[in-house]
């Protein structure tokens, strides 16, 4: 339309006016011409694409069920809220906290920790956690079981559920002594560590 017009009146020879009329009739096409420029622009800034992506939160909810190998999210995952906080959770045991020294079983909860996130490191919601702008809020839950059976267990039903996670196995001694998942939306996981106690 913008091209047709502009076309048309292009052809104008303002000299077959009258010359009293000529100014009036170049200031018309003019603020005319000047309309229709705007016009288009205007409809093709309301009809641009944003970039893919959106919020980081939301792009990367949409993938944050993958577990160790397989993608189990899907279009509803993606529309989980953008405010969905970011949590890893750790997992100790509550005899080896009544008898180890504390230092180790912090040292135990730290190995689990590194462990799933180094193990994800190229997973979108572990890079969302440990970014430059993330690295210093980071959000993490620590939980409490009674002991080995317990732990096993837990670890069964998160490998059940999809949940990508690492039991740490102390060695040389052999004993399962904490669990800790990659990061995710605190949303996807939580049920999983809903009957469990806040370690104290």
């Amino acid at each position: 339309m913008g091209t047709s017009f502009c076309s048309r009146y292009a052809s104008l020879n303002f000299t077959h006016f009258p010359p009293s009329l000529a100014p009036a009739i170049q200031l018309t096409f003019s603020t005319t011409l000047r309309r229709r420029i705007v016009g288009v622009t205007s409809r093709m800034e309301s009809t641009s694409i944003s970039p893919s992506g959106g919020s980081s939160t939301t792009a990367v909810s949409a993938i944050a069920a993958g577990g160790d190998a397989t993608t189990t999210g899907s279009n509803n995952t993606g529309e989980s809220s953008i405010t969905d906080t970011v949590v890893q959770y750790v997992v100790l045991r509550r005899d080896l906290i009544d008898t180890w020294p504390l230092g180790s079983v912090v040292t135990q909860g730290c190995h689990a920790a590194v462990a799933a996130i180094w193990s994800h490191k190229d997973d979108a919601v572990t890079l969302q956690y440990c970014s430059p702008s993330n690295i210093d809020s980071m959000h993490k839950v620590t939980l409490e079981v009674k002991g080995e059976t317990q732990i096993l267990n837990l670890a069964e039903k998160l490998k059940a559920g999809g949940i990508a996670h690492k039991l740490w196995i102390e060695q040389p001694e052999n004993i399962p002594t904490c669990l800790a998942t990659k990061p995710y939306p605190k949303s996807l996981v939580s049920s999983f560590f809903k009957k469990l106690k806040l370690c104290k």
